[in-house]
């Protein structure tokens, strides 16, 4: 063992002081590693401005901690995602990891798991300000899969990440039910390439960011997922849906799939734009898009494009237009929603009889990628004529 990855080892462990680790630690990119049974907070505590803390693979059992630096990494390392699992500890009882004062915080690789507090709102992640990015990472089994706090300069870029398996603990009843990934009034919540399943009571994506975007990705509850709402929007903000696929079970805690404005808001800008969106119903009855202006502060601007309704249900949009290039159709139309396929089938009579997406809130509606399974998206080129759904 080398004289540095020694020293290492003993700090962590408290046989060295910290401070012999610590002055040489502060150059900027040292890499430190985490092995199962070291401790998480004493390599957060050493790590300076730009270090990378790589977590080495296994079960990191009660390995909580916060993360003030600026620009940090915290990468896990192998095919198989390293696990954090809370085991019954919090840290500051929020969360297995917080996140505060970012400018470049990136979190990879990781699962999350367990996550439980006396406030019942414990998170895989409690990010706090900044910009934080997580990518490749699974939260499974916690009260919040990612809850973020109500600064508004703060931006939440999440790409190729799995949610799923929502807690089944008291929050439940209580006033927290656990969301899947729930933004609170941040300056930009961005997903992509990501996938959202087995939710409970909570809805698997809740945002009150002043802009939220998501692009290519499965908000799929399942067959066992009683999920209330997919996707809620309650205080509105600049909202762009596009090239997802969006279902609820037949289990569901509501009957409404996407919710929007149901909640007063005093953001200055409103506008929902959802294109090429495959939106899915399994129960007997049930609203696919609900939107509420009446509540908020500020006009909405809207534009709905090459959305595919599949069983039966109404929309609610109130005198925002819903133009014909959105189709409705059964689940016979597409080639195994039970395996995740929501393909048309072949030799669809529905192909090719969308619209060019166009604009909407100063930004492209037209997909240039689809959602690939098990996570992340295929780059994809515009059509000669536009399909309705998240796949051309």
């Amino acid at each position: 063992m080398r004289r540095r990855e020694l020293i290492q080892a003993l700090s962590v462990a408290g046989a060295v002081p910290l401070a012999a680790l610590h002055a040489p630690a502060r150059a900027a990119g040292v890499v430190r590693q985490l092995y199962p049974g070291m401790s998480l907070p004493a390599l957060l505590a050493a790590s300076g401005e730009g270090d990378v803390i790589e977590v080495m693979p296994g079960t990191h059992m009660a390995q909580v901690g916060v993360v003030t630096q600026r620009v940090l990494t915290i990468r896990g390392v192998g095919t198989t995602r390293p696990v954090l699992n809370a085991n019954g500890v919090s840290a500051e009882g929020k969360a297995i990891l917080v996140v505060r004062g970012a400018t470049d915080v990136r979190i990879e690789n990781l699962e999350f798991r367990g996550a439980r507090v006396a406030d019942l709102n414990g998170a895989g992640i409690r990010f706090e300000s900044g910009v934080l990015k997580v990518s490749n990472c699974a939260f499974f089994d916690n009260e919040m899969g990612i809850l973020t706090s109500h600064e508004p300069n703060s931006v939440l870029k999440v790409r190729n990440s799995e949610f799923g398996f929502a807690a089944n603990s008291p929050a439940v009843s209580s006033p927290y039910p656990p969301h899947l990934l729930y933004a609170g009034r941040i300056k930009q919540l961005f997903i992509s390439g990501c996938r959202f399943h087995d939710g409970l009571a909570g809805h698997l994506l809740k945002s009150r960011a002043q802009e939220t975007i998501v692009c290519y990705s499965l908000l799929v509850d399942g067959s066992a997922g009683k999920a209330s709402y997919e996707v809620d929007l309650p205080e509105g903000g600049m909202a762009w849906l596009i090239g997802n696929v969006i279902s609820q079970s037949a289990l569901t805690q509501n009957s409404n799939i996407v919710m929007y404005g149901e909640e007063t808001s005093s953001l200055s800008r409103h506008g929902l734009y959802m294109a090429n969106n495959t939106i899915v119903n399994n129960r007997s009855a049930g609203t696919f898009v609900r939107v509420s202006p009446t509540r908020l502060s500020a006009g909405l601007d809207a534009r709905f494009v090459n959305n595919l309704l599949v069983g039966t249900g109404d929309v609610q949009t109130g005198t925002l237009a819903w133009p014909a290039s959105n189709k409705m159709t059964t689940l016979s139309s597409l080639q195994a929603p039970s395996s995740l396929n929501f393909r048309l089938v072949a030799g669809s009579p529905l192909r090719g009889t969308g619209s060019a997406p166009g604009t909407g809130g100063g930004r492209s509606l037209a997909p240039t990628a689809e959602f690939l399974l098990p996570l992340g998206t295929r780059a994809i080129t515009a059509p000669a004529a536009w399909s309705p759904g998240a796949f051309q």
